[in-house]
């Protein structure tokens, strides 16, 4: 196994992201530094060849990881339990057998350790995770969930933790669908339905009281016509994936398919949003949900001013 690495900027990020990821897939990690304005950029491969031809074509390093790596990251990823309001909370277990789950109840998710595709501690499936939990406090359960670009299926799992009856967790690589379905079988969490999927080409039968979508905005753009379309009246979309910097563009699209902007979090470098539909303050879901008043105290909220845009 192989590790291609780079230091960038947000501008460099808007301006390659797309390209890199047609190179990469969903093997592409941005990872966030405290403190530091750079970007970490790592992409596993499984070959010199492919982390030579990352390298060729957008610099940065690659360098060969030892045979014990995923165990290393393992250990190094170990952490506290992640809260999530007062109904969730996250643990990473070390290893996939359900005999190492430190909990069985409907308040707890185990999310391996080193997972590939993300145990919740990264920022924007935090603040998504937080948002979700906070806009189904008050939904009668049974309500439906479509999870798009689900990699762990974390968000997916989370859903039904919170009452959510018919969900849909989306991907287009078969590694994640395949580390998700692990996940809800360690979990003991039924009713999920894995697809393996391209989301610009999704076609799915009937609307959703809930969208969540952790993509970057290019591809958020691509999609959301259709999303538009699949929000059941009332409903809402939660997203994130998207820089600061791209917060504008994506607001002005967002208006654009007549999605109203409701709420921005914004933490680090990134944001997440809640939008509704054009309609969505008139309905009764939605006026009950935390969505539309003021929401409870959240760390991860830098502001909530939806900016303008001309």
């Amino acid at each position: 196994m192989w590790l291609w690495h780079k230091l960038v900027g947000p501008p460099w990020i808007k301006t390659n992201e797309e390209t890199l990821r047609q190179y990469a897939g969903n093997n592409l990690a941005i990872i966030d530094r405290a403190g530091r304005e750079c970007l970490r950029l790592e992409v596993a491969c499984n070959s010199r060849t492919q982390g030579r031809e990352l390298f060729n074509n957008f610099g940065g390093r690659v360098e060969k990881l030892p045979r014990d790596w995923l165990k290393r990251v393992s250990r190094a990823t170990a952490s506290k339990p992640l809260k999530i309001g007062k109904r969730l909370v996250i643990t990473n277990v070390g290893g996939t057998s359900s005999r190492r789950l430190p909990h069985r109840s409907a308040s707890y998710l185990a999310i391996p350790a080193g997972a590939a595709f993300g145990t919740g501690e990264h920022v924007t499936t935090a603040m998504l995770l937080r948002m979700l939990e906070e806009n189904t406090r008050k939904m009668k359960p049974g309500w439906s969930a479509v999870d798009i670009g689900t990699g762990s299926g974390i968000l997916a799992l989370a859903a039904k933790r919170f009452g959510a009856g018919r969900v849909l967790a989306i991907d287009m690589d078969s590694l994640a669908i395949s580390a998700a379905r692990a996940n809800a079988h360690l979990n003991e969490i039924g009713g999920i339905e894995f697809r393996l999927a391209d989301v610009r080409k999704w076609r799915p039968q009937g609307q959703f009281d809930i969208i969540v979508a952790n993509l970057f905005s290019e591809l958020l753009l691509d999609i959301l016509p259709r999303l538009r379309t699949k929000l059941r009246r009332g409903g809402c979309l939660i997203l994130s994936g998207v820089l600061r910097s791209q917060e504008c563009e994506l607001i002005r699209a967002l208006r654009l398919n007549k999605f109203v902007v409701v709420q921005a979090r914004r933490r680090a470098k990134w944001i997440a949003m809640l939008c509704g539909g054009a309609s969505a303050s008139a309905h009764p879901r939605m006026r009950g949900s935390a969505a539309f008043g003021r929401l409870p105290h959240a760390p991860e909220t830098a502001a909530t001013r939806i900016p303008k845009t001309h």
